[in-house]
């Protein structure tokens, strides 16, 4: 009788279902087979391509303009890519223009803002294109009701997560979050990064923050995502702090009947994120 196919007595084959994790390869003699090589190689590139893909801003603003949202975009201190890469310190603070822009229009709208939406393109901009419209969409229908005043959707080129504390202090805003393109994996190029903020200023360091990670269709879904962080920013209210302090303790609704009586309004049980 002839012996199974060498991936047939692998254990670990059937947990090739529940994950997108390179394991169960299977091999040709000692090395890899041939397929799985080449899916590494494709995986290794996809993900090099989402770390120099340009932020398509105009294409979001716009996006976001059909939605009724505001935007403003500006630039970090970094110049180009090659800058944003080798100097973290230059993503982090924005340009003197863009400094300058911000100091004009706060001025032009006195009084304070309760909350600031970053969208920067991080390391990823892929991750933004692709998850920043629909986050934003699942989050306005659970932000609804707490009648927060919100300023316009800055947009950032070449940002990184300490560019929000500097924008929320010059805005004089209570709370801000950033949207941000996450460090690709070789099985996550698209990841989106949520830090959120309160009391807002520079010199913070991620102690002070909160951290919401891997949203995406293969990830978090967005109507979780925006439960925890609006859980996070109401407690931060309550509280006045955000960071070590706030602990993430959202509760996920559940169902609790047989007869599905508390289905209706479940946002994780909406299609298509959730």
């Amino acid at each position: 009788m002839d012996k199974p196919p060498v991936d047939a007595q692998n254990p670990l084959l059937e947990l090739r279902r529940l994950t997108s994790a390179r394991i169960a390869l299977g091999r040709t003699g000692t090395s890899m087979p041939t397929s799985a090589q080449l899916d590494f190689q494709y995986a290794h590139a996809q993900a090099r391509d989402a770390v120099h893909l340009p932020f398509d801003h105009a294409a979001l603003s716009a996006q976001l303009a059909e939605r009724g949202r505001e935007t403003l975009l500006l630039q970090s201190a970094a110049t180009s890519r090659d800058s944003y890469l080798q100097r973290p310190d230059l993503g982090r603070k924005l340009s003197e223009e863009s400094s300058k822009t911000l100091h004009d229009y706060a001025a032009g709208n006195p009084g304070g803002i309760d909350l600031v939406i970053v969208v920067a393109d991080g390391l990823s901009a892929l991750a933004v294109h692709r998850h920043t419209l629909p986050f934003l969409t699942r989050l306005d229908e659970q932000m609804a009701a707490d009648g927060w005043s919100v300023a316009p959707v800055i947009l950032v080129e070449q940002g990184r997560v300490a560019v929000a504390d500097q924008i929320g202090e010059l805005l004089g805003a209570k709370m801000v979050v950033i949207l941000i393109g996450e460090r690709p994996g070789l099985s996550s190029p698209d990841s989106l990064g949520l830090y959120f903020t309160y009391g807002p200023k520079v010199g913070l360091t991620d102690a002070y923050r909160n951290c919401i990670s891997n949203v995406r269709l293969e990830g978090l879904s967005y109507g979780m995502a925006a439960h925890r962080l609006l859980y996070l920013m109401r407690e931060a209210c309550r509280r006045q702090l955000s960071g070590v302090n706030l602990k993430d303790e959202a509760q996920v609704q559940t169902l609790t009947s047989d007869d599905g009586a508390d289905m209706k309004g479940n946002f994780l049980l909406s299609a298509p994120d959730a």
